[in-house]
């Protein structure tokens, strides 16, 4: 979270900087600071804070103008012209799996995206102003919502590398979640630098920095800004400076976890009792987080967007640099290795460094005098080489090419990246080769627990890829044989029960230790919400079986353990009505609509509840209130054909019966409800 400074603070930072020029001023370090042991970063103690880039920018103004230019730099902010990447002279596309367009338009200043559908229904039409922009433009432009602090991925992303609008990953093949992708604290802490989160929430921030900035590599700043005001300096040509961590200086496998925290993108599963805010540069990643990503045999040609550092890790020119590493404590161990910014500056675009940059970071290996035997086998440069006494065959040759071809990833659709598995292009009798699932596996962790395994595979179906196979891999690693396994693995056993809908075992969990206990081993708050999802999915066990008095005080938990959880509030409210406690029940539906207005289903079952009290005007209000943000909500179209039902409006009733079924025919409300109007003489 970004510590705003006062203004002398700020005033004094830039004095000293007139007289330091930069941290890196070579003068002895003073005794005090003598005494920190060699492997003591002091910035990651918990009294170090964030003082954000404006603060670093003052002795560092060169490295920060380039920075913000990187991919980095620009990895979010408000929706301005400026930083939008998008051809707007056709800002339009159709979805047609939801029969469904969109259009993005500037109106002034402000950018707005527009969903309609064409024809007779004129009630599908919906616009919203567009907030931040997320992505860098090097590949994408995605757009955000921001809605009181909830923020919402909206349903069209620009993607610049083809020039094309078009739905945002994980929207198309009729996954449209239109309005309503969550974005929370994972998805934020990789695209931008740390946000204030609200803890009992899944999508509320208080604040939202504007991209990703020094501190995400560098760690929090405000004890070595502090040390610089004090006039303590480090001559950082011989000694490491501790009071903050500087990536080059750091052994080879911890500098590979600053660029794995979100180049190595795939299913993170959290330490117990940590957070997505937990890990600081310098520390290692599988302290706090374990990141799985599914094992095939024959498939090294697949791979997702954010996978760098695993392909780069399978790469022969990586291991074989580990093997002549010298030194793993020199003072930059990474010259002697291949590392990340063996090729990447991060304080630098890509876009403004020319692609000899690159291939000459093989050459440095692959070529005469060069540590590798290997050279370049390609026959145009083996003749160009062998044609001329004294001519350079390398001059022209572009190694990446070759080896890190050009390709589409598996989860972003019209983007080509670099593969970073370094080798001989393979052939195509080894594309074509069946792929087999081998399992999940740590990319970052060479043993994970039991546990973190059963978690990253709850994970995959959760997240992923609806896999019964997933559930059963993660039941056998979680144990639950006796009371004390039970309750070791409790939280994961009830969400494992509740993902196969096995709601009488949940119960039997809970009798199993003990209702009172449950209750009580419950109460952590969390960025997770984990302890609340637990309890809510007990209420909703509960609630199945018709115990609507035990499942409402489970609600009751859940929502106060993440009162800002809009869902739980929801559900809480519609089981407060079902038990006639009305006043309740609009009590839960109201604070929804405060906190997010533009929540469908709060109006929705708003309705429900004033149809139920006989107030027919108002459940009709709340109804088009919430077909007016999702025309297709088969709930709130259903909620009201019952209320034309009620007013013996059968016509319209059975009209809008049909228009569910029409788009999906397997709801089976719809389909009873058809039966009971087709038996109703009209």
């Amino acid at each position: 979270m970004t510590i705003k400074l006062g203004h002398k603070f700020v005033l004094l930072s830039f004095s000293i900087c007139i007289f330091l020029t930069n941290c890196e001023t070579r003068t002895e370090v003073s005794s005090v600071e003598q005494k920190i042991p060699d492997s003591t970063y002091l910035n990651h103690s918990d009294s170090a804070r964030y003082v954000g880039m404006n603060t670093c920018k003052l002795c560092h103004q060169g490295i920060y103008n380039t920075f913000i230019n990187t991919g980095m730099g620009k990895s979010f902010d408000l929706a301005t012209k400026s930083k939008s990447s998008g051809d707007f002279k056709n800002a339009t596309f159709f979805d047609k799996e939801n029969d469904l367009h969109y259009k993005a338009f500037w109106d002034k200043d402000s950018l707005f995206i527009k969903e309609f559908r064409k024809g007779k229904d004129t009630t599908c039409q919906r616009t919203e102003q567009v907030n931040y922009i997320i992505g860098s433009g090097q590949h994408t432009n995605s757009h955000i919502q921001n809605v009181n602090g909830y923020l919402n991925q909206m349903p069209m992303t620009f993607y610049t590398q083809k020039q094309k609008w078009d739905l945002p990953p994980g929207f198309e093949k009729g996954m449209n979640s239109h309005f309503t992708r969550k974005i929370g604290l994972e998805c934020m802490s990789c695209h931008n630098a740390y946000p204030d989160f609200v803890l009992g929430s899944e999508n509320k921030y208080n604040f939202v920095p504007n991209g990703i900035d020094c501190e995400r590599c560098h760690g929090p700043g405000s004890i070595h800004v502090n040390q610089k005001q004090r006039g303590i300096k480090v001559d950082t040509s011989k000694q490491i400076d501790y009071s903050i961590v500087n990536p080059s200086k750091l052994p080879i496998d911890l500098q590979f976890d600053i660029c794995q925290r979100c180049h190595l993108q795939g299913n993170a599963v959290l330490k117990n009792n940590h957070s997505f805010y937990d890990f600081k540069p310098g520390q290692k990643l599988s302290d706090h987080i374990s990141v799985f990503l599914p094992k095939y045999k024959n498939a090294d040609d697949e791979f997702i967007m954010a996978s760098h550092a695993d392909r780069l890790k399978q790469s022969a020119c990586f291991i074989k640099s580990l093997e002549k590493l010298k030194t793993k404590d020199a003072l930059k161990p990474y010259k002697g290795a291949m590392t990340c910014i063996t090729c990447h500056n991060p304080h630098v675009s890509v876009s403004e460094i020319n692609d000899s940059h690159f291939n000459d970071a093989c050459k440095n290996c692959h070529y005469s005098g060069g540590t590798s035997e290997l050279m370049c086998t390609e026959k145009s440069v083996v003749k160009a080489g062998n044609s001329k006494k004294g001519h350079d065959p390398y001059q022209s040759v572009n190694c990446v090419n070759c080896h890190m071809p050009s390709s589409g990833s598996i989860d972003i659709p019209h983007v080509t990246v670099h593969d970073h598995y370094i080798r001989k292009p393979i052939t195509k009798k080894e594309k074509d080769k069946i792929k087999e699932f081998i399992g999940l596996y740590a990319i970052n962790e060479k043993d994970p627990s039991a546990k973190t395994k059963a978690r990253a595979y709850i994970q995959q179906y959760e997240k992923f890829e609806q896999n019964k196979a997933y559930l059963d891999s993660a039941k056998k690693y979680l144990s639950s044989k006796t009371k004390e396994d039970i309750k070791a693995n409790f939280q994961d056993l009830i969400q494992l029960s509740f993902m196969t809908q096995n709601f009488k075992q949940i119960i039997s969990y809970v009798e199993t230790i003990g209702e009172e206990s449950c209750y009580k081993q419950l109460n952590n708050l969390s960025y997770n919400n984990k302890d609340a999802w637990a309890c809510y999915h007990i209420a909703e066990a509960f609630y199945n079986a018709d115990q609507r008095k035990r499942s409402l005080t489970w609600f009751d938990k859940a929502c106060t353990l993440a009162k800002y959880n809009l869902d739980f509030k929801i559900k809480f409210g519609t089981t407060l009505a079902q038990g006639n406690l009305m006043k309740e029940a609009e009590q839960q539906f109201l604070f929804v609509i405060k906190e997010n207005p533009k929540k469908a289903s709060a109006y929705t079952n708003l309705g429900y509840l004033k149809l139920l009290q006989g107030k027919g005007n108002e459940a009709l209000i709340n109804y088009n209130k919430a077909l007016a943000l999702e025309p297709d909500s088969e709930s709130a179209l259903l909620n009201l054909a019952g209320y034309y039902v009620s007013i013996n409006n059968k016509p319209k009733a059975l009209e809008l019966v049909k228009q569910i079924l029409k788009k999906n025919p397997q709801n089976q409300q719809a389909q009873q409800g058809l039966k009971q109007l087709q038996n109703v003489s009209l």
